[in-house]
């Protein structure tokens, strides 16, 4: 560590009140979104369940381990959810060479994110309802930065154990 670096970062200390902290309101915001996205879309999908059927409609036959890559999970959750999926009919995996799988989107399940998407956009417009219009524009704009500088490169990964998600 530099000496311009140090083990405890200003902003984050025991002085501050919890509520203030910034990992518990990451995760205070993650419980919002998630609860709103139960509220208008019901229990049958999650909300990673859902990212994964977008990515496979932008990009039908991805293999999974490029899926886990697109969606920021690892290769075990990322397995899990497509077994979840297929076990739905939302989508079919096929075996490739090398024990890989391509996945693709079934008629089902294209039908799932055609009933889902009209809903989308209001309600990502309800959770950020709260802010001003500028005010959300940066707040986006600030969590899109923040996730990218903190989205470790290709190489790292290498170096990080699968971390699996509880909310698959």
């Amino acid at each position: 560590m530099s000496d311009s670096q140090s083990t405890t970062h200003p902003a984050v200390s025991a002085s501050i009140p919890l509520q203030a902290e910034p990992g518990h309101l990451i995760r205070r915001a993650h419980q919002l979104a998630v609860g709103t996205f139960a509220k208008t879309h019901g229990k049958q999908i999650t909300p990673v369940q859902y990212a994964v059927l977008r990515a496979l409609q932008d990009a039908p036959g991805m293999d999974q381990v490029t899926l886990a890559d697109r969606v920021a999970l690892d290769t075990s959750t990322t397995a899990d959810i497509a077994a979840r999926l297929d076990a739905k009919g939302w989508i079919v995996r096929e075996l490739l060479p090398r024990r890989q799988r391509a996945l693709r989107l079934t008629p089902e399940g294209e039908a799932v994110l055609a009933e889902m998407l009209p809903r989308v956009a209001p309600m990502y417009g309800q959770l950020l309802d709260a802010l001003e219009p500028a005010e959300r524009e940066e707040f986006l704009r600030l969590l899109r930065k923040f996730v990218h500088l903190n989205t470790p490169a290709p190489e790292d990964d290498a170096d990080m154990p699968d971390q699996p998600s509880d909310s698959a």
